[in-house]
C-alpha cells in the first residue's frame, strides 16, 4: 500500500498557533529517531544498535516484539524509517519531507510504501481506508509532540 499526505505546520494567518522555524521542526524530527517513545504508542525501549553518518540502525522493542529499523535522514530536509517485513511486523518505509511552499509557511509530507494489502487486494478498501486513517491521526499526533517539545525548550 502506498499513502502521502501533508500536515500544515506552520498558518501564518492562524495567530492562536506558533509558528514553527524549519530548524525547530527538525529539531523535532531527530527527536522522533533518536529517542521515538513519545511519538510511538506502546514502544516500551528503543537501542540504537548502530549509528553513522546520517543513518541510524535500531531495535525497537513492543513487549515481547522487536521491530529493527533503519533512519537515514538528509539534514533539516527530510528523514525516512525503512524496516523489513517479519511475522509479527508488515515492514515498509515512511518518509517525512519538510516543505516549505512559501517562505514561512511549512508543512510536513508523510509518504508512506507498506507490504499491506491496498485497495487491488482488498476490494472494499475498509481495510486500507482504515490503516489511512490511523496513520493520520499518528501524523497529527506527531506534529504536537514537536510542538510540545520546541514549547518546552523555548521556556528554558
Amino acid at each position: 500500500m502506498k499513502f502521502e499526505h501533508i500536515v500544515v505546520v506552520n498558518e501564518p494567518e492562524n495567530p492562536l498557533v506558533d509558528d514553527l522555524s524549519r530548524e525547530e521542526l527538525w529539531f523535532g524530527l531527530l527527536c522522533r529517531a533518536e529517542d521515538p517513545a513519545a511519538f510511538l504508542p506502546g514502544l516500551e525501549r528503543c537501542v540504537i544498535v548502530e549509528r553513522a553518518d546520517n543513518i541510524l540502525v535500531r531495535d525497537l522493542h513492543f513487549g515481547s516484539v522487536c521491530i529493527r529499523d533503519t533512519v537515514a535522514m538528509q539534514p533539516m530536509m527530510s528523514i525516512s524509517f525503512s524496516s523489513t517485513a517479519t511475522r509479527e511486523h508488515a515492514g515498509g518505509q515512511l518518509t517525512i519531507t519538510i516543505e516549505e511552499p512559501e517562505p514561512g509557511r511549512l508543512a510536513l509530507r508523510f509518504q508512506y510504501r507498506t507490504t499491506l494489502p491496498d485497495t487491488a487486494t482488498d476490494p472494499d478498501g475498509k481495510y486500507a481506508e482504515y490503516v489511512k486513517s490511523a496513520y493520520h491521526s499518528a501524523d497529527l499526533e506527531t506534529v504536537r509532540v514537536i510542538r510540545q517539545i520546541i514549547d518546552s525548550a523555548r521556556m528554558q
